[in-house]
């Protein structure tokens, strides 16, 4: 089992290697509530969300083929190794960043990509983040769809 300090440490390098802010990492993973080893569903879709960060079984067949093993073994890696499902995660995020144009727009399809949804799921992340105090308040307010949002992260 990785303890809670490796798994920070995972956290931390998942981060750095793939560009996303650590505070997001962990505020997705606190929304997200898994632990290694859960496998929680089935979705509405029929898949599954895997591990910590709760990565959904849609993404597994293009990690077996970059992985170049069965989708099953990078099942088990992805829901079993804490550490290989944050850097997944991270990973998944730093797509969808790059897909939407922006963090927030990354952190909200990196839970659907139903606008709706990832907009609510994004404003708990956030409010995570702040409740761990990881959300700088004197950011400057930016525009995103028509409200306010404070999205600069403290460096922690």
């Amino acid at each position: 089992m990785l303890s809670a300090k490796a798994l920070a440490a995972c956290v931390l390098m998942a981060a750095n290697t793939y560009h996303v802010p650590a505070a997001v990492m962990i505020g997705i993973m606190q929304v997200e509530g898994g632990h290694v080893g859960q496998e929680a569903g089935p979705n509405v879709n029929g898949t599954y969300d895997l591990g910590p960060m709760q990565v959904n079984t849609r993404w597994l067949p293009k990690l077996a083929r970059m992985w170049k093993v069965s989708t099953g073994t990078a099942r088990i890696w992805v829901r079993d190794n804490g550490c290989v499902n944050v850097h997944v995660a991270a990973w998944i995020l730093r797509h969808k960043m790059d897909d939407t144009g922006s963090l927030w727009g990354g952190i909200a399809a990196y839970h659907s990509m139903t606008p709706a949804l990832g907009y609510t799921y994004a404003n708990k992340v956030v409010s995570v983040m702040d409740r761990h105090g990881l959300v700088k308040h004197d950011a400057p307010l930016y525009r995103y769809r028509g409200s306010h949002r404070y999205v600069q992260y403290a460096q922690k």
